[in-house]
């Protein structure tokens, strides 16, 4: 499989698990609990394939933190109402901005 599907895989697994993660309240509610522990585990795997089949870490890690921010980032505002304003979508495109001056800058090589 291509490494970047192995890539999209843990991010998904992540922004699961993270998302969990507040509905656990504290790993005080079973059932998120577990998703969090099954997406993170997923997540790492996942990543640990995405490295093993040839991304560079560095890429590979700038592009699973950075888009799983701004996707968490977005479910919170979506779905959790939390507050998304001018300057936290800012931060989201230059987060994107940056990954993609890291991966050019990687493909040079």
């Amino acid at each position: 499989m291509n490494p970047w599907l192995y890539l999209l895989t843990a991010i998904v697994a992540e922004v699961i698990g993270t998302s969990a993660l507040k509905l656990s309240k504290g790993f005080t509610v079973l059932g998120p609990s577990l998703v969090v522990v099954a997406g993170y585990a997923s997540a790492f795997y996942s990543l640990s394939l995405a490295l093993g089949r040839g991304l560079s870490l560095g890429t590979a890690y700038a592009v699973w933190s950075g888009v799983g921010t701004a996707l968490i980032a977005v479910i919170g505002w979506l779905i959790f109402n939390e507050g998304l304003n001018a300057k936290a979508v800012l931060g989201i495109a230059l987060i994107i901005a940056g990954v993609i001056l890291l991966n050019l800058n990687s493909s040079a090589h």
